[in-house]
């Protein structure tokens, strides 16, 4: 195994456990050594996400975007980070793309009522 892919592991182990702000030290190594890998962006932004950190999860989810813009979980997950930052709006047009991308999860619909 690599040293990033056990980062990786690392990272998501401390999620697992409700550690977000160590699970971030050990995504923040991975996403130097691979910025391009949208799973440990994933894993990043979701850490940040718990932690509060919304400008740093928007950018991790902006990122994931990039590498693919059809991942309905990184658009939702985006809209989080915007609502955080008392950005509805914004929060429920990516609510919306997350939606239309994967229009079975009741859950985003519930989102988009919500700010409505």
């Amino acid at each position: 195994m690599s040293e990033t892919y056990d980062l990786f592991q690392q990272g998501r182990a401390h999620l697992r456990k409700g550690r977000a702000a160590q699970a971030t030290v050990a995504l923040e190594k991975a996403k130097r050594r691979e910025p391009d890998k949208a799973s440990i962006r994933e894993a990043l932004g979701i850490a940040y996400l718990r932690i509060q950190r919304y400008e740093e999860a928007e950018q991790e989810f902006r990122a994931m975007l990039e590498l693919s813009p059809t991942d309905h979980y990184a658009h939702y997950a985006l809209g989080r980070a915007l609502e955080g930052q008392g950005r509805a709006t914004e929060a429920n047009g990516q609510y919306k793309l997350a939606s239309s991308l994967r229009p079975q999860s009741a859950h985003y619909a519930s989102r988009i009522r919500d700010l409505d």
